[in-house]
């Protein structure tokens, strides 16, 4: 008897004491990747109620720098009725803690083909992110556990370079930055730590639900392969860190490569020496144009279309690819980047203009402005005028100030290398039946005019659909 006793003693030495290991091995990450944000105006910490979000609160307030900029979120999905319940114990954690809570409400159904997991993580860093203003920082839990299944997730689907990345400490969101401090500490170390300190949190029985992807693999696939590799989160952790230091060589290279192809006037690839790129290098080129205009990254299969059935298409051909909602089609040796919605003509082709507007709407996306300026049609004569818009028929032609003779429509926007797409929706100005503008490209010599402060200058504004 006396032996179990001081074996037990024993034992629970050694607990404590790998208890305050781990308890300071959290804290110290913690520390480390916040502290070059100490400047921070408002902090905010993505609190959900379970052991990893509550481990982080609790560490946060135990920083006495930090506590006083501290806000709790709790964000309620709507999704299940016990979400009223965790919301009070979060707001009744926030309180004991001397902390500033806040809940927000979304809505997290899946809408077009959404899984639910895509549809609440939308809706959950959707709302966070509003939150946050310049100088404003949001602190998330995720764990080396959550970055292996993150890291799986995305080999299972067949992603690149950047999938195989995984989740970054440090990311720009909305005005503001997110931090995970905790994504280089095991879930052994949380659970030492809430344990240590009798935290109290809730647990989400849909996380039993294998019926989620993230779930099954947590539940049902790695516990097998710990068996066999113990220190699998360590490793899948730098393996995705290597992928993410190669990820920002190749993102810089593509960088430079936009440099020398983008043509910034148009939003356009130049394809004047787009033979001169291996396969690789036009790959990753495209890639590289589509972050500059903020579109996801295209799959290998759209990358291959663009190139097959646009670029290689003949220049004559009208061959275009469509993907998020946007159209690539090349003109002139250069490849745009499109919203078919932006170049549809209105329902209405004709419009009147009242001198007393300053803006007119053609559409959804298309306006008219009229600004003050030191040359253009001169204001008495544009108050002084009955003043229609309309849309290209055919044949118009137009006198330029300069330039000798009559010139079609047609002719100029070829002249100008104006694509095709765009043309018909180029709205044109009309002066007491008389075409005054083209939009904002040009002013005919009759009604041009030079007279500082005295003349309206025409702005077409093309707004991009969300």
């Amino acid at each position: 008897m006396e032996v179990n006793q001081k074996l037990a003693v024993g034992e629970l030495f050694c607990l404590g004491l790998m208890t305050n290991i781990h308890a300071q091995s959290v804290e110290s990450h913690l520390i480390d990747t916040i502290r070059p944000y100490q400047g921070s105006r408002r902090v905010f910490v993505a609190y959900s109620g379970g052991v990893d979000s509550h481990v982080l609160l609790h560490l946060c307030a135990q920083q006495h720098w930090l506590k006083e900029k501290l806000t709790a979120v709790y964000v309620h999905h709507g999704l299940q009725a016990i979400a009223d319940h965790w919301a009070l114990h979060c707001q009744a954690t926030a309180t004991a803690l001397d902390i500033a809570f806040k809940e927000l409400r979304v809505d997290a159904r899946p809408v077009n083909g959404q899984s639910p997991e895509e549809a609440a993580r939308n809706a959950r860093y959707g709302v966070l992110s509003s939150l946050l203003d310049d100088q404003d920082l949001l602190l998330v839990a995720q764990h080396r556990e959550d970055q292996l299944e993150t890291v799986l997730l995305q080999l299972f689907r067949g992603a690149g370079l950047p999938g195989l990345s995984g989740m970054p400490v440090v990311m720009p969101m909305g005005k503001g930055i997110l931090l995970r401090p905790l994504l280089n500490v095991s879930k052994q170390e949380i659970e030492a730590y809430a344990a240590g300190h009798e935290l109290d949190w809730v647990e989400d029985p849909t996380n039993q639900s294998t019926e989620f992807d993230r779930n099954f693999l947590r539940n049902d696939v790695l516990p097998v392969l710990k068996k066999r590799w113990p220190a699998l989160d360590k490793t899948v952790s730098r393996a995705a860190g290597h992928c993410a230091e190669a990820q920002a060589v190749i993102r810089q290279e593509g960088g430079e490569l936009l440099k020398k192809y983008l043509d910034i006037e148009f939003q356009a690839l130049s394809l004047e020496l787009w033979s001169c790129l291996e396969n690789a290098r036009q790959a990753l080129l495209l890639r590289a144009w589509f972050g500059f205009m903020g579109l996801r990254m295209p799959s290998r299969r759209v990358i291959h279309q663009i190139i097959n059935e646009v670029i290689d298409a003949a220049e004559t051909g009208k061959a275009e690819v469509f993907t998020q909602g946007y159209a690539i089609r090349r003109f002139r040796n250069r490849l745009y980047c499109f919203k078919s919605k932006c170049f549809q003509l209105p329902e209405i082709h004709d419009f009147e203009w009242s001198s007393q507007q300053a803006c007119l709407d053609l559409s959804e996306y298309l306006k008219l402005q009229r600004i003050e300026d030191s040359c253009g049609i001169a204001i008495d004569q544009w108050k002084n005028a009955k003043i229609t818009v309309a849309f290209r028929r055919g044949g118009e032609t137009i006198r330029l100030p300069g330039r000798k003779g009559r010139h079609t429509l047609k002719n100029l926007f070829q002249e100008a290398a104006i694509p095709p797409w765009e043309r018909p929706v180029i709205p044109l100005v009309y002066l007491d039946g008389q075409l005054a503008a083209v939009a904002d490209r040009w002013i005919s010599d009759e009604f041009y005019t030079v007279s500082p402060g005295a003349c309206y200058r025409i702005k077409f504004i093309k707004q991009t659909p969300g």
